[in-house]
This record gives C-alpha cells, structure tokens and sequence, in this order.
C-alpha cells in the first residue's frame, strides 16, 4: 500500500509562513502529480496547489503569489511554502498524490494524507 504522510501545520499569526511537508511512501512506481488541498469548517474540500513530475504547477487564484509549491521526485515529497498567510487559510490541509504502483500496471491510483491542521489567528 502507499502512505502519504504530512508535516509541518501549527498556529500562526497573519503575514506569518510556514512551510508543509509530504512523502509518500510504499508500493510507488511512479507519482505523475502531487498536490495539496484544503477544507475548512463547514466548507467543502478545495484545490490549492498541485504540480506534475516535470515540475508544472496550478494554484488556485486565492494563493497565487503567496503559496509555492515544489517537489524532490527522489524523495517523493512534496512541499507547500506559505507566505503572508490569511486569517482565511486556515483549514486541515490535505496532501494528493496520483500514482502507479507498478510498471506492469499503467492504472493511476489516487492517495490521500491524514491532514494537518493550519490555523492562522488574525
């Protein structure tokens, strides 16, 4: 099976960063797209970020110039570098990866983090 573990929530104050760690781990052949999502209280599952193996990225228009996300493909981690962090991102954020787990199988399998809680205090 894959595990996708995250890192790096916690309480920050508004204007402040942190940084969100993910890897993946288990039967991985190849990850095609890595991305982090987020769900705040009462609100549905939205995208943030996500970023490809060749390193294309998508954002979602809230974070744009503020969050950046990147990848170490030997590592299978993902990053999300947030800045100038809102009263309004916070939410349990979410890592995805989209994968295969063998190369005899060409199927793309879709994985989930447990979550890490981001709260920033106005």
């Amino acid at each position: 099976q894959v595990q996708l573990v995250e890192s790096g929530g916690g309480l920050v104050q508004a204007g402040g960063s942190l940084r969100l760690s993910c890897a993946a781990s288990g039967s991985i052949f190849s990850i095609n797209v890595m991305g982090w999502y987020r769900q705040a209280p009462g609100k549905q599952r939205e995208l943030v970020a996500t970023i490809t193996a060749v390193g294309t990225t998508n954002y979602a228009d809230s974070v744009k110039g503020r969050f950046t996300i990147s990848r170490d493909n030997a590592k299978n981690t993902v990053y999300l570098q947030m800045n100038s962090l809102r009263p309004e991102d916070t939410a349990v954020y979410y890592c995805n990866a989209v994968l295969r787990q063998t190369a005899w199988d060409i199927r793309e399998y879709g994985y989930w983090g447990q979550g890490t809680q981001v709260t920033v205090s106005a």
